[in-house]
């Protein structure tokens, strides 16, 4: 998809997101793929409509935890959504980052990098949180850090495939995922 897509001019590749994002909550009890998302729609939407993604995507894995996953309705539970807010808005400027300064990378170290930035302004902002609200460390061992990898990763790589695979149905005429990866 082209950078200069928009929500408006693309819905269907914006709310392929979103309701991918409220699949792997529900399935995940809660692990939304910030990262993943943050990634795909910077790269993707570019920055603004990213930011608008992060949104939509934090709002309703919300409106799932406290409709559907029983979050508890106290001040700390709403806190954590804004954190949750706080820190897709710096993955998408992490990708950005990387992007305006790998432009003659291969798109597949491009997308490589961004994604890697992403999860680590996503999960280094979270801790950093964590840390400054004095909560509790264990979200942050090494099994439970590689179980937000994994799902982030994979979620990552099974969009941007199915991404390319929707320029390759005709979809869209031009694409940022569908030149050479190489």
């Amino acid at each position: 998809m082209q950078k200069s897509m928009s929500a408006l001019t693309h819905p269907l590749w914006f709310a392929t997101l979103l309701v991918a994002s409220i699949g792997i909550s529900l399935g995940f009890a809660c692990a939304v793929p910030l990262a993943a998302l943050a990634a795909l729609g910077a790269l993707t939407l570019g920055r603004r409509t990213a930011l608008l993604l992060i949104v939509a995507v934090v709002a309703a894995n919300q409106a799932m935890g406290f409709g559907f996953l029983h979050y508890p309705h106290d001040a700390v539970t709403i806190a954590w959504g804004g954190a949750f807010l706080l820190v897709g808005v710096l993955a998408v400027l992490a990708v950005d980052f990387v992007e305006a300064r790998g432009a003659r990378l291969p798109q597949v170290a491009l997308y490589a990098l961004a994604f890697a930035a992403a999860f680590a302004a996503y999960e280094g902002g979270l801790f950093l949180l964590t840390l400054a609200t004095h909560s509790e460390l264990y979200p942050y061992a090494p099994a439970n850090v590689l179980r937000v990898f994994t799902i982030n990763a994979a979620t990552f790589g099974v969009l941007l495939a199915a991404g390319r695979l929707a320029v390759g149905a005709g979809f869209s005429e031009s694409s940022r995922l569908s030149r050479e990866t190489s």
